[in-house]
């Protein structure tokens, strides 16, 4: 085992940017007095850790199709250098995290290499479309996973596979101060607060946030008046306001330091489905989880996706815990008795939080953090 350890990381976006760095901050946690060197492609978070990055991340944080298609030329040129960088610096481990359209293409060019790679945050191959497993299994020479009932997918396939927790566990979502938040905003502690949370992209926000509305609406005609909190993104709240002007009692919140405080001030939340649901588990709100998508993804959907549930928590427990009304089931009827229920701290909330509990238990690595089980593994990948 070398004195030097040099890892080479690729991230794509925000969410990966975050892990990448708290795997950096692990890896000098664990790495015994090592010299580390990092180099890749990261965000601010990764170059705050000491990552000194090929180009700037934001170059392959596009959205939608619309914006894809002029960059694509640009985006198969950062996929060349990057391969041609990894293969002249020629690192211990070379670590990609999610981002697979980028990361994957990248792995490809390095075949027949002898440059070692783990991939961080495994496709959801047990959702739909479970061959990828056998196509990542050619490109990389380990898969960390956040889900415990993920890595067998990939064992299958011939690859190792390491479940390293959940890094939602990481994000300090139960930390929040529920009471400053009150005081903050002239919430009286009596007063309950109700979260609605319609999603951060303008397609599942135009589907979803009137179906919140008249839900609410009807909600707290059964179950009192409460305070309408809705957190969101500084660069979509503007439409948030605009599209929830006629809500009665509502706080818009879009400073992304206040939202875990929102969070712990909430009696009960509406949220999209996402990881969202995990941060409010995580924060112990009751909750139920709403989605819709367009009628033509729906239709492919229903033909591909492989699990019962949407909710990570419920697919971890095999049953639905957080009750979830998604297309035609996602109407303001259906959704309300539930809302109220939750509201009012009645028996659907109780059995909530109980089964909440043990879903969070499993999606933790033991007695490490993720980041460090993660460091872990890219440790030992990197002296074999």
């Amino acid at each position: 085992m070398s004195d030097h350890l040099h890892v080479y990381l690729i991230a794509g976006e925000p969410s990966g940017d975050v892990l990448g760095m708290r795997v950096m901050e692990g890896l000098k946690k664990i790495a015994g007095g090592r010299d580390i060197r990092f180099s890749g492609v990261g965000g601010p978070l990764m170059a705050g850790s000491g990552l000194d990055s090929l180009f700037k991340m934001d170059e392959l944080t596009v959205m939608g199709l619309s914006e894809v298609l002029p960059r694509i030329p640009s985006i198969l040129r950062r996929i060349r250098e990057t391969a041609d960088d990894i293969t002249a610096k020629k690192p211990d481990v070379v670590v990609t995290i999610d981002a697979p359209d980028f990361c994957f293409r990248v792995a490809k060019k390095l075949a027949g290499s002898d440059i070692k790679i783990v991939h961080y945050v495994a496709p959801s191959v047990w959702a739909w479309r479970p061959g990828r497993a056998n196509k990542v299994a050619k490109l990389v020479d380990h898969v960390m996973c956040l889900l415990p009932f993920e890595p067998p997918y990939f064992e299958r396939a011939g690859v190792d596979a390491t479940f390293v927790g959940h890094s939602i566990l990481e994000s300090g979502a139960d930390g929040g101060d529920g009471k400053a938040f009150r005081e903050r905003h002239g919430i009286a502690a009596e007063e309950r607060v109700l979260l609605a949370l319609p999603g951060s992209r303008m397609g599942e926000i135009s589907r979803l946030v009137d179906m919140f509305g008249e839900t609410i609406r009807r909600t707290t005609a059964i179950a009192g008046p409460c305070r309408i909190v809705v957190p969101t993104l500084k660069s979509i709240s503007n439409e948030i306001r605009i599209r929830t002007s006629d809500w009665d009692n509502i706080l818009i919140i879009d400073d992304e330091g206040e939202k875990y405080d929102a969070f712990a001030a909430a009696d009960a939340a509406i949220a999209a489905s996402g990881t969202v649901s995990l941060e409010l588990a995580m924060a112990g709100v009751p909750s139920l989880i709403a989605y819709r998508v367009a009628p033509l993804s729906a239709f492919i959907a229903k033909r591909l996706i492989r699990v019962k549930y949407a909710s990570i928590v419920n697919l971890i427990l095999d049953k639905p815990a957080i009750p979830e009304f998604l297309q035609e089931n996602c109407t303001p009827e259906n959704m309300t008795p539930v809302l109220a229920d939750l509201l009012r701290a009645g028996r659907e909330r109780d059995t909530q939080m109980g089964e909440i509990s043990k879903a969070l238990d499993a999606l933790k690595p033991g007695d490490d953090r993720p980041s460090v089980a993660a460091a872990r593994v890219v440790l030992n990948v990197s002296d074999k």
